[in-house]
């Protein structure tokens, strides 16, 4: 827990001083001491900004698509047609979902606590993280949710 509040203490400098983005190989092959550091930090909310605007732009651009309308006599046509806008509209609501994700995780960066379980207060690590950067628990935490659930029905 001591890594955790000087990380939330450095984690102030990022919006300060510009930093120098590691590659992943670069945050891979960091020590465990250096986690959630200024450069990863810096990282993970340049990734996750990248993120956000691409599912921003992907609903633009859906909404444009909606809009344009075709009259399309055939009933076959029409349905298919109107199956990939159903089809579309639950993408988009995925994506609406991630957003939210993505939002609180970016905020979980300026607040210092990303990176760090939610439940345990561990490490998620930087391989989970790069897999999934809006992961909030560690991979042990989720299995244990997963299972909870499978057998709960949760």
């Amino acid at each position: 827990m001591a890594t955790k509040a000087a990380t939330k203490k450095s984690s102030k400098s990022t919006n300060e001083t510009p930093v120098d983005l590691p590659s992943e190989q670069e945050l891979l092959a960091m020590p465990e001491s250096d986690y959630m550091n200024e450069r990863q930090l810096a990282f993970f909310k340049e990734r996750l900004k990248q993120l956000e605007q691409d599912i921003l732009n992907n609903a633009g651009e859906t909404t444009e698509h909606l809009r344009e309308t075709q009259f399309v006599p055939d009933p076959a046509d029409r349905a298919t047609i109107e199956e990939e806008h159903a089809l579309e509209l639950r993408t988009r609501d995925r994506e609406r979902k991630l957003l939210k994700k993505v939002q609180q995780s970016i905020a979980r960066i300026d607040s210092g606590e990303y990176g760090w379980c939610e439940e345990t207060g561990e490490p998620i690590g930087v391989p989970r993280l790069l897999a999934r950067p809006t992961a909030t628990l560690s991979l042990e935490a989720q299995e244990r949710r997963e299972m909870r659930q499978k057998l709960y029905g949760d």
